[in-house]
């Protein structure tokens, strides 16, 4: 069986990665948060055991992005004055969404990414972030309290 090879495996995930990153982030950060991640990912005396490659740089770039949300305040307030859309098939997400859920935790936005984009359930949801099952459900009800509080349509 061929192990694929650092170059191969983040081509196979970049792109979910950088969405999963500009639902955390915004727009303008995704790339630079992926990019720093899946090279301090790659770097780690532990990459060489990782046996799931993707979750492991989904739990990279949720790390990452918590350490840049310190120094992006001010970059955040003018990306939620815009809709934001990862591409032209993709659905724009209105700037009163992207304002909710900019007031949950990185990783509450996280777990509402992961499940209703990528319609994962919550057990993938628990292993791609490296929580329980039991975290995830908190979370997801957690920040599906706060939006319907905030968005009231």
């Amino acid at each position: 069986m061929r192990h694929a090879g650092n170059a191969e495996i983040y081509e196979k995930h970049a792109a979910e990665l950088v969405r999963f990153a500009t639902s955390i982030t915004g727009p303008s950060a995704a790339a630079d948060v992926v990019a720093d991640a899946v090279v301090r990912a790659m770097t780690s005396p532990t990459w060489r055991g990782v046996v799931n490659h993707r979750a492991y740089l989904y739990r990279a770039v949720l790390n990452e992005a918590r350490m840049h949300h310190r120094s992006a305040m001010a970059r955040r307030a003018r990306e939620l004055r815009a809709p934001v859309s990862a591409g032209d098939d993709e659905p724009v997400l209105r700037p009163e969404v992207a304002e909710a859920l900019a007031t949950l935790d990185e990783r509450q936005r996280a777990v509402v990414f992961l499940t209703y984009w990528e319609d994962l359930d919550a057990g993938r949801v628990a292993r791609f972030l490296d929580i329980s099952i039991r975290t995830v459900r908190r979370d997801l009800a957690t920040a599906k309290g706060r939006l319907r509080g905030l968005l009231h349509d």
